[in-house]
C-alpha cells in the first residue's frame, strides 16, 4: 500500500487534523515520564513511539464497521514533563488534566503507570467522590506510599485521596504477580478483581460488563487505566511488568473497545511500555490496537463512524 493512498486513511493523518468544532471529541496527550517506575525505564519515549506507530494503522475497524475518521480528535501534543523529579512531574500532570479544555472524552499516553493518579485528580477537580476507576492491570497497583507516589502505587493512593468504597474493578489480575496482603486491601475497600482465570472462563465481553457494572452504577463518571502489562509477556516484551499468562492483544483491544461504548467512560489511559527493550515494535504496536479500540467504540457511543 503507497503511503500516499488517498483512499486509505491512516490513523497518523487522523490525530494530525485539526479539530473545526469549538469542542473535540477526544482530546490525547502524550504524558512522557518515567520517573515513577520501581525499575528502569524509558517509558517517557512511548508518546513518540505511539505516534509513529499510528501510521501503520487504519482509521477503520472493518470487524465492527467503525470507522474513528468522523471522531474529532484534538492531538494536544506531549506535556512538558519529561526531566522534572517525581514530585515535580505529578504536580505538573495534575495541573494540565485539571486545566484541559472540554471535550467528550481524554486519552492520555504515558509514561508509567504513576500517572494514573494525577490524572485521575486533575479531571476530577476537588473531589473524586463520583469517580469510578477500571484498572486493565496484572497487578493491584496497591503496594504502601512509603517509597512515594511511583508506578506500584497509584491505586492505593486514590483510595488515601478519597476515592469511594467499591469504586475500583481490576481485570487481568495475574496469578504470582501480587501478594496476598494486598489482595485484602483490595477486598476491604470493595474492589471488584476480575482475574485472569475468570477472563479466560467468562470471555472478555463478560468480564468487562462486570467491571463497568460494578464501577459505573454507583459512579458520575469512569477512569480507564490500560497498564499494558496485562498481556502475556510474549506479546508485550516491552513491558517489564508483563508474564506468562495474560491476555491476547485482541482481548485487551475488545476491552478497550468495550469502555470506549460505555457512557459514564470519560477518559482513559495507556502506561508501561518501554520502547527501548521492545522486540520489533510489537508492544507500541499492541499499545496503539487498545487505544485505537477505544477510539472505535467512543466513535460508535457518539454515532461518529
Amino acid at each position: 500500500m503507497p503511503i500516499d493512498d488517498l483512499s486509505w486513511r491512516r490513523a497518523d493523518q487522523w490525530l494530525s487534523t485539526p479539530p473545526e468544532n469549538a469542542i473535540p471529541d477526544l482530546i490525547v496527550a502524550g504524558v512522557p515520564t518515567a520517573v515513577g517506575s520501581l525499575s528502569p525505564s524509558q517509558g517517557h519515549l512511548t508518546p513518540s513511539a505511539w505516534r509513529s506507530a499510528m501510521g501503520r494503522f487504519a482509521t477503520f475497524d472493518g470487524e465492527r464497521g467503525v470507522d474513528i475518521d468522523g471522531l474529532v480528535v484534538a492531538d494536544r501534543g506531549d506535556w512538558g514533563v519529561e526531566g522534572l523529579d517525581l514530585g515535580g512531574a505529578l504536580h505538573e500532570i495534575e495541573n494540565e488534566a485539571g486545566s484541559l479544555p472540554t471535550a467528550q472524552c481524554f486519552g492520555f499516553i504515558g509514561g508509567d503507570n504513576a500517572i494514573t493518579r494525577p490524572l485521575v485528580k486533575g479531571l476530577a477537580g476537588r473531589s473524586l467522590g463520583g469517580v469510578g476507576v477500571i484498572t486493565l492491570d496484572a497487578h493491584h497497583d496497591v503496594r504502601t506510599l512509603d517509597r512515594g507516589p511511583t508506578n506500584g502505587t497509584p491505586i492505593r493512593g486514590l483510595i488515601e485521596d478519597g476515592l469511594g468504597h467499591g469504586r475500583v474493578a481490576q481485570v487481568g489480575i495475574a496469578g504470582f504477580a501480587n501478594s496476598g496482603v494486598y489482595r485484602q486491601f483490595c477486598d476491604s475497600h470493595g474492589f471488584t478483581v476480575i482475574t485472569m482465570a475468570d477472563v479466560e472462563t467468562w470471555g472478555i465481553e463478560e468480564a468487562m460488563g462486570v467491571a463497568l457494572d460494578a464501577v459505573a452504577g454507583e459512579s458520575d463518571w469512569v477512569f480507564l487505566d490500560v497498564d499494558v502489562d496485562v498481556l502475556d509477556g510474549v506479546f508485550a516484551p516491552g513491558c517489564p511488568g508483563a508474564r506468562p499468562g495474560g491476555m491476547t492483544p485482541r482481548q485487551l483491544a475488545t476491552a478497550t473497545w468495550l469502555a470506549g461504548l460505555h457512557p459514564k467512560v470519560r477518559a482513559a489511559d495507556f502506561v508501561e511500555v518501554d520502547p527501548s527493550i521492545d522486540v520489533g515494535g510489537v508492544t507500541v504496536d499492541a499499545l496503539t490496537r487498545a487505544f485505537l479500540g477505544f477510539a472505535a467504540g467512543l466513535a460508535r457511543r457518539l454515532g461518529r463512524g
